[in-house]
């Protein structure tokens, strides 16, 4: 894939976190989803309706939940993103691995993975 592709689906990606996470803004999110969005976290529905509803529970459950983007890559039709989720300002937040297939430049799926950082590590090399 050239390497204009690549950098294209990771701002697509980026620009994603911006408007779904941070801007809770389901119109301008969805614009960068496919219209056969398919969700592999299980606690979100599939498809664009259980998308708007996600965003919608963020708006009123987690309104000042931010998406800090620390690392992104991209290969093939794959973008992964390591990111720093802080629901609560001031909070430690949560480390999340994601993962999005991009299709004719849209997010077609998504995967992630989250664990919560701890108050006390037992390194000190951090989880960013």
């Amino acid at each position: 894939m050239p390497s204009a592709r690549l950098e294209e689906n990771k701002q697509t990606v980026l620009a994603f976190y911006q408007a779904a996470i941070n801007d809770k803004d389901h119109n301008a999110a969805s614009k960068l989803l496919s219209h056969r969005y398919i969700q592999h976290n299980p606690r979100i529905a599939d498809g664009l309706e259980g998308f708007r509803e996600f965003v919608e529970t963020l708006k009123v459950d987690f309104p000042h939940l931010r998406a800090e983007v620390k690392r992104i890559f991209a290969e093939g039709d794959h973008v992964i993103a390591h990111v720093h989720g802080i629901r609560v300002p001031g909070g430690p937040g949560t480390a999340i691995v994601d993962i999005f297939r991009l299709e004719d430049g849209r997010i077609a799926e998504h995967w992630d993975v989250m664990q919560q950082i701890p108050d006390e590590a037992r390194n000190q090399n951090g989880m960013f």
